[in-house]
């Protein structure tokens, strides 16, 4: 099993590790900080052992990375692994915008069904059932949420289940959430939120998040 650093240190940007498994173009490490896309959070961007990383995803509890044709990593080599910080930083501020809006929008219309969402470098953005626009929400919506990020209370973000790997965050008097996600430690550095909503047929609502930092 991958020992998963980056819930551990979601701000280191360099490990030392070995090599686990290859298999072809695929490689398993002992430890990682390089997060493979999970739960609408894209990927890290980044590199092993000098090779930069085509694509990354979850095989039961290991990720496994492709490299490049022509790398020569073998089992038990010892390698460096690196990722983009500005990318990791940048879905980290809008993976946790996107779920104090989530939160918020449950709250208040406890009906409303998620029915996906995706977090990338530049806005994240979460896909409802709904019957009715939700565009009159928004201000309030915006209000209540840059209000959580100004507290800049604490988040804690830990297992609720290490054996089975299940993650939650929680920030105190907001609520507690599983979320198997890369998490910032404050609520502050979201930075400014920016709400847009979006048609996306019958039925359907999206609302798009923007962060900018401060």
């Amino acid at each position: 099993m991958t020992d998963k650093v980056f819930w551990r240190e979601p701000y280191r940007t360099a490990l030392t590790t070995r090599v686990a498994r290859v298999d072809g173009l695929d490689v398993v490490l002992e430890a990682t900080l390089y997060f493979a896309e999970s739960g609408g959070q894209e990927s890290d961007t980044g590199s092993i052992g000098g090779y930069r990383v085509l694509a990354a995803r979850w095989q039961g509890r290991d990720l496994v990375y492709t490299l490049p044709p022509g790398h020569v990593l073998e089992e038990g080599d010892t390698v460096t692994v690196e990722i983009d910080w500005p990318r990791r930083y940048a879905l980290m501020r809008l993976h946790f915008a996107a779920e104090i809006v989530l939160e918020l929008v449950t709250q208040r219309l406890p009906a409303i069904g998620k029915i996906g969402a995706h977090i990338g470098e530049d806005k994240a953005r979460i896909d409802f059932t709904w019957h009715e626009p939700l565009t009159p929400l928004l201000p309030e919506l915006m209000r209540e949420a840059q209000a959580v990020i100004d507290a800049d209370a604490p988040i804690v973000s830990a297992f609720s289940d290490e054996a089975a790997e299940r993650r939650y965050w929680e920030v105190a008097g907001f609520g507690r959430v599983p979320c198997g996600g890369t998490h910032l430690e404050r609520t502050g550095e979201v930075g400014v939120l920016r709400l847009k909503r979006k048609n996306v047929g019958s039925g359907k609502e999206r609302i798009e998040i923007y962060a900018a930092p401060r």
